[in-house]
């Protein structure tokens, strides 16, 4: 390592973003477009949500060790990252604003607040209806991929009244293994994912997925759309049996006249989850810290590909 590390920051001033950089630290911006020198670059954090072109880059960084993302998903990069390149993720820095997003994609769904926008925007004010609306008290909501974001969503849910089945790759004490779903599926009220996307989740919830789940139950996906066989979720929605509340979809962006904009039971969030206030601070946080431990010779944390540093 030489003497000052390069890092490739997305952010035009990183000394404020990141309320000042680490000692033994010079940084280059790109966020996409004209390309600085990139030759002498180690660490590399690519712009949030950015193009591929912030993703393909990386081949164009003969002395890069180290690429930190602004997401809890890295499935994008792992295609383009090379022997000896270190991919550390976003674990918990979208913990409270995904887990705030999918309690309010329950709650929208039972409670109905679309229909209350579609009242507003036409200035009407029902004289009745014919049924109520769904509360989340007595309820039982499964967590499928019970990890940190799990963890914060169950925290949310507290007060709530309702019961929480965790679900998890592996089994652990108070958390049930993925093969355990055939049988918890059937008692779930809302089912909310939150798996990564890997070959063993891609199209996981499929025909005989969705099958399982009780007559009005809720599909929350802030997770990943692939994660979800969208032709299954159509035709299920069709029956008007369950409802969905998606933050992802796949495809994604969701085109113009796709089927999922006109099924039934549908509320469709355009890819929002980490996308509030509580981002900025929690990922200047972590990429300071990281930026710390690599010039400092301290293992970086949330390494999730390639080898330790």
């Amino acid at each position: 390592m030489g003497e000052l590390v390069k890092a490739l920051l997305p952010w035009e001033d990183p000394d404020g973003f990141l309320g000042g950089l680490p000692a033994g630290v010079e940084t280059q911006y790109y966020a996409g477009g004209e390309l600085p020198a990139l030759d002498a670059v180690e660490f590399y954090v690519p712009s949030y949500m950015g193009s591929s072109e912030v993703i393909e880059v990386v081949a164009a960084m003969p002395a890069l060790k180290v690429i930190q993302t602004q997401t809890a998903g890295f499935e994008n990069l792992l295609p383009h990252l090379r022997d000896g390149v270190t991919l550390c993720n976003a674990r918990g820095v979208h913990d409270a604003s995904t887990a705030e997003l999918a309690v309010g994609l329950i709650l929208a769904s039972y409670r109905r607040l679309a229909r209350a926008v579609r009242n507003q925007e036409h200035g009407e004010w029902p004289s009745s209806y014919q049924e109520l609306d769904d509360s989340l008290a007595d309820r039982t909501v499964l967590i499928l991929g019970y990890g940190s974001i799990g963890e914060a969503l169950e925290r949310r849910l507290d007060g709530f009244e309702c019961d929480i089945i965790r679900v998890a790759r592996r089994g652990r004490e108070g958390v049930h293994p993925i093969t355990d779903l055939p049988e918890l599926l059937p008692r779930a009220d809302v089912v909310v994912l939150l798996t990564p996307a890997t070959d063993e989740t891609r199209g996981m919830v499929d025909a005989k997925f969705l099958a399982q789940l009780k007559d009005g139950a809720l599909l929350v996906n802030v997770a990943r759309g692939v994660v979800v066989d969208t032709d299954a979720l159509l035709a299920e929605l069709a029956t008007e049996r369950i409802s969905a509340a998606v933050d992802v979809t796949d495809p994604e962006p969701l085109p113009a006249g796709h089927p999922l904009w006109s099924a039934p039971n549908i509320l469709i969030n355009p890819h929002r989850g980490g996308a509030s206030t509580a981002f900025a601070p929690r990922v200047a946080r972590l990429v300071r810290a990281q930026l710390e431990r690599y010039v400092t010779g301290v293992p970086l944390i949330n390494v999730v590909a390639g080898p330790p540093r």
